[in-house]
């Protein structure tokens, strides 16, 4: 269990609360989840990260739900369950099918084998490759 305690918005400061209200409009929420919350504890990180994902995961190249799906893969590879289960509700909310899911699960599980494999035989990149 954390050790720290989330900043609710009502005894959040001035700078706290403009990041949340930021979150809330952007993402249409009537509050932020516990991730900003408890990042909330130190303003400059809160702040910066919230700028960050907004650039990151706003439409770009990718469409938002491969952003999802790319954020739900290398979060289950860095065992975040957080970060899974937030990242999963998002796919989901932008369309991933319980197909999609399971499929992105086999592709994870099978690039962390392979990729292990690979660094633990010391395979040298092909030259077609580079």
């Amino acid at each position: 269990m954390s050790q720290q305690k989330p900043v609710e918005y009502g005894a959040a400061s001035p700078a706290v609360k403009a990041v949340y209200d930021d979150i809330k409009e952007t993402r249409q929420v009537e509050d932020v989840n516990n991730f900003w919350k408890y990042i909330a504890q130190h303003p400059p990180t809160l702040a910066r990260t919230w700028e960050s994902l907004k650039d990151v995961m706003a439409p770009g190249a990718l469409d938002p739900l491969i952003k999802e799906l790319l954020y739900v893969a290398v979060s289950v590879t860095n065992n975040c369950g957080y970060c899974v289960a937030s990242h999963t509700a998002a796919a989901r909310r932008a369309g991933m099918t319980d197909e999609m899911f399971g499929e992105l699960l086999a592709v994870v599980g099978m690039a962390n084998e392979t990729n292990r494999l690979a660094v633990g035989y010391r395979v040298p990149i092909d030259p077609a490759f580079e």
